[in-house]
């Protein structure tokens, strides 16, 4: 039997909206197993299709449904809004209720399952009348640094989340702290909540050696530059890094987000290389001709950018993370940083670990295969599967809790 599932995100897959969540979107979208098909209800970029009219999509090999239910041109979609009215996200959910009964018809099916990523979508989800996964990726907390208008509405984005989770059949967290919380806060949400993260595609992102035939160090980011990752941290560290190296270093930033908005990017423009919106295959070059990555940010789910910069062999510098701690190791994938009191001294700490990692990796002391062994356990050949045997046994079983546990990778 066929199993339909339905995942409803503001995406537009033909489109270059970048981030953690989208990549597992379209890991969904292109990874599906042969007894799926898949209806996708997202967003049109570019203004071609018929709101409400389901298209087929020829996504790597395998096609979906697509259902168009709002338009949002691209050139608005790469910054946080800073008005209700500009949200993303409320202008979809808008469209999506104004589709519904299309939704409706579409997902029915003797077996079906419906994925949502967002909290503010569940009660659209449930109203399809199908089981409800929702997948949880951040843990971010009111007084954590963010730029969108989450910290402005906290209030109702915890009551968003405290709805969907309790409207949902069965909740799936990237990574074990957002599980612990719901066992110390909602125990009957703890009930039918497992740890899964998000997944890498290591035949998309293989492993290369480290070319250091010219002699300059390159470290590279990707994904958006919003409030919570820090970027006055992560520039100040590149600052830092090419003072020490005396000028032979190189940022490369992957992503659609203007780091000019930040005034600290003023003083590593003239050596940081902007590569703006890459698909999977050019984040994945890029990286490879690059020696390593950071991470500065205040809070984190699982960042993909985290799993394929492992898995293309590249070391990572980051301020730690507990989630990071089984992949990035010392003398190994790179270094974690506590995060020091003030931002000064965290900058030079992250800069002495990547003056050292340099000067391993010079060395020869970091081997790429045994950095993307890391990452081997979260493959999409591993995970994946896990995560679309869920929506089957929900159809199987919908009333059934899961128990609060970890999936083992």
């Amino acid at each position: 039997m066929t199993h339909r599932l339905t995942v409803v995100h503001p995406l537009d897959p033909r489109g270059s909206k970048v981030g953690g969540i989208e990549t597992h979107v379209r890991m969904m979208l292109a990874r599906h197993p042969a007894d799926f098909s898949v209806l996708f209800v997202g967003m049109d970029e570019r203004g071609d299709l018929e709101l409400g009219k389901p298209v087929r999509l020829e996504i790597d090999g395998r096609t979906i449904d697509f259902l168009p239910v709002v338009h949002i041109p691209d050139d608005t979609i790469h910054s946080a809004a800073r008005k209700l009215w500009q949200s993303v996200t409320l202008r979809f959910a808008l469209g999506a209720v104004r589709h519904l009964p299309t939704i409706r018809r579409l997902a029915k099916a003797p077996s079906a399952s419906t994925e949502i990523e967002r909290f503010e979508f569940a009660a659209i989800a449930r109203a399809l009348g199908n089981p409800v996964v929702q997948v949880v990726h951040g843990e971010g907390r009111k007084d954590d640094k963010m730029d969108s208008l989450i910290k402005r509405f906290w209030w109702i984005h915890r009551l968003n989340e405290e709805i969907a989770l309790r409207l949902a059949d069965r909740v799936v967290a990237v990574n074990g702290n957002i599980v612990k919380r719901y066992e110390r806060e909602m125990p009957k949400v703890a009930a039918k909540a497992e740890m899964l993260t998000v997944s890498v595609d290591t035949d998309r992102f293989p492993a290369a050696r480290f070319d250091v035939s010219d002699d300059v160090f390159r470290v590279v980011f990707a994904g958006r530059l919003d409030a919570f990752k820090d970027p006055p941290l992560m520039f100040e560290t590149m600052r830092r890094i090419h003072a020490a190296l005396g000028g032979r270093f190189e940022f490369h930033y992957i992503g659609t987000s203007d780091p000019a908005r930040d005034p600290e990017f003023a003083a590593i423009e003239g050596f940081t290389v902007r590569h703006g919106f890459q698909n999977a295959a050019g984040v994945s070059a890029i990286m490879r001709r690059c020696h390593a990555g950071v991470l500065t940010s205040f809070f984190e789910g699982m960042p993909c950018y985290l799993l394929e910069l492992l898995s293309s062999g590249r070391p990572c510098g980051a301020i730690r993370l507990p989630q990071y701690d089984p992949l990035v190791v010392e003398g190994v994938s790179g270094f974690l940083r506590e995060r020091p009191e003030g931002p000064a001294a965290a900058a030079d700490a992250m800069a002495e670990g990547f003056v050292g990692l340099w000067r391993a990796i010079r060395a020869g002391r970091l081997d790429p295969e045994a950095i993307r062994a890391l990452v081997r356990p979260y493959s999409v050949a591993v995970q994946m599967p896990k995560l679309f045997d869920r929506h089957r046994s929900l159809s199987r079983h919908p009333a059934a809790p899961a128990g609060s546990r970890t999936v083992s990778a």
